[in-house]
């Protein structure tokens, strides 16, 4: 590796470091932030967010490699070129070809590193991550008793507190509903005052009561008057044990999630997508076939035969009939039942219109699954190439506007990532709806950045000025001067009608 290659990649891999772990960062408080309200209140423990922020930072790298290329690449040819360092060299003979070689070797084996990624890490973290999210999302929220509101969370009972002093124990007025038999409110105790508090590593949670009553009503359910049915227990000191196994995360079986798309390597998904076409075609050709044996002419053509008469002038076409048709009117009776076979038709005509709608939903449903498939299997290698294109933008960018730090890099690099993203989910919406091929969707974005990679790159190497004022202020001054001498013409001319 020569000199020049060492100080440009130098340059380089320091903002390309730091921009990553930026840009991971931010898509990172972006999850936490679409999230947050289902963590509140739910004492998930500092395990649980490490897992979880762990699993979508992995996440998070495929979509954050392009951006940070992009933002890489403009601030280390913008300081190159701030540092008049990129003119220094082409002043020595050396082209911008030359320049940007070392940082495309790079990027190239980036591109390769987020492909292998995106097929084997990126689906292991989509199925740990969003199981876990869904296990966060459907767990209880952590025991909370308010004063003066029944408590509900507690499966078969309903608890009110009227007064909870600070301490968070000691309670006043308590009331509580045994529901576990499922029969009403047959089972009340009240208590003058208790006190709450956990055990077993808050597997339990216990009421320890004072000074009150347990009222059970036991109705046989014969509506008989019975003067025992009805017991009243008084009480000083009286425990009720809850247990609080609903509470907490219970984990669910991850193979509940692995049909999902984003869970599925390049493999997997071509597995499914060959399956589901197959499905697709043997759906299609049950139908036909359905239709055919449905049908009681059985599409088969009716041929014409000409009759001549015994005049010259005059022909007669007579159609020869169809089986149904001498099966039908073999006899005059049948042949006079023309409502009765019509109503056979409607009715046949609207179970064969129902079954026909029924299968098309089937059959776009498929179709959009394979579609969503496809398009998520294209992804994987769309992703890894724009990490190309970015950097060919980059590139261009960089040695054009010669800007570096965050400033102007930043603000580039955001607008073209937001364009990338923009295409690519228009891209893939109308992909994943069969309205353009899934080919075409994906490669959108890619194909528009590289047109636009391109013309930014012949920019650079004719040492264009696309970002300096004086250049655009020339073309002004001349919109300017034609506007100026388009008006002049205008009062020659009218000076020349009143002369």
């Amino acid at each position: 590796m020569k000199k020049i290659d060492k100080l440009i990649i130098r340059a380089f891999i320091g903002p390309f470091i730091l921009t990553t772990a930026v840009v991971v960062f931010i898509f990172l408080m972006r999850f936490l932030m679409m999230y947050f309200n289902d963590f509140i209140g739910k004492d998930l423990g500092l395990d649980v967010f490490g897992k979880l922020f762990i699993y979508f930072s992995l996440i998070t790298i495929p979509i954050s490699l392009p951006l940070s290329t992009l933002l890489a690449t403009l601030m280390c040819y913008g300081n190159l070129g701030e540092h008049t360092e990129i003119t220094a060299m082409k002043s020595a003979g050396i082209p911008l070809s030359r320049l940007i070689r070392p940082v495309l070797v790079f990027v190239f084996f980036v591109s390769v590193f987020s492909l292998i990624y995106n097929n084997y890490v990126n689906p292991w973290a989509n199925l740990k991550g969003y199981s876990l999210l869904w296990d966060v999302k459907t767990a209880k929220v952590t025991l909370n008793i308010q004063e003066g509101i029944f408590y509900r969370e507690i499966p078969g009972y309903r608890i009110k507190v009227q007064d909870k002093y600070p301490d968070g124990v000691t309670l006043k007025n308590v009331m509580v509903y045994d529901h576990t038999a499922n029969n009403g409110n047959k089972s009340v105790t009240v208590a003058d005052s208790g006190k709450m508090y956990s055990k077993y590593n808050n597997t339990y949670l216990v009421f320890e009561l004072f000074n009150g009553y347990n009222y059970i009503d036991q109705n046989n359910g014969f509506n008989q008057y019975n003067e025992t049915q009805f017991v009243k227990n008084k009480f000083k000191k009286n425990q009720i044990i809850f247990s609080l196994e609903s509470f907490g995360i219970k984990r669910t079986d991850e193979n509940q999630f692995k049909y999902h798309e984003y869970m599925k390597n390049i493999a997997e998904l071509t597995t499914q997508i060959d399956s589901t076409n197959k499905e697709i075609k043997n759906s299609v050709k049950s139908q036909v076939q359905s239709l055919q044996s449905l049908s009681v002419y059985q599409f088969k053509p009716v041929q014409p035969v000409q009759k001549v008469s015994a005049q010259k002038d005059t022909t007669y076409v007579v159609i020869k009939p169809g089986p149904w048709i001498e099966k039908r009117y073999s006899t005059k009776t049948q042949f006079y039942r023309d409502q009765e076979m019509l109503e056979s038709a409607i009715s046949q005509s609207k179970n064969l219109k129902s079954q026909l709608e029924t299968n098309d939903v089937i059959l776009t449903g498929k179709l959009r699954d394979m579609y969503r498939a496809d398009v998520e299997r294209w992804h994987k290698l769309t992703m890894a190439i724009s990490c190309l294109v970015m950097f060919m933008i980059g590139a261009a960018l960089g040695s054009i506007i010669k800007k570096g730090g965050f400033g102007m890099p930043v603000l580039l690099s955001i607008s073209f990532f937001i364009f990338m993203y923009v295409l690519m989910q228009l891209g893939d919406k109308y992909a994943k709806e069969g309205i353009i091929p899934v080919v075409v969707g994906v490669w959108i974005p890619n194909f528009i950045l590289l047109l636009i990679g391109i013309f930014l790159m012949y920019k650079a190497s004719n040492d264009a000025r696309l970002f300096e004022s004086d250049i655009y202020n020339v073309y002004i001054d001349r919109v300017k001067t034609l506007f100026q001498k388009i008006k002049l013409k205008r009062q020659l001319k009218i000076s020349n009608n009143y002369s």
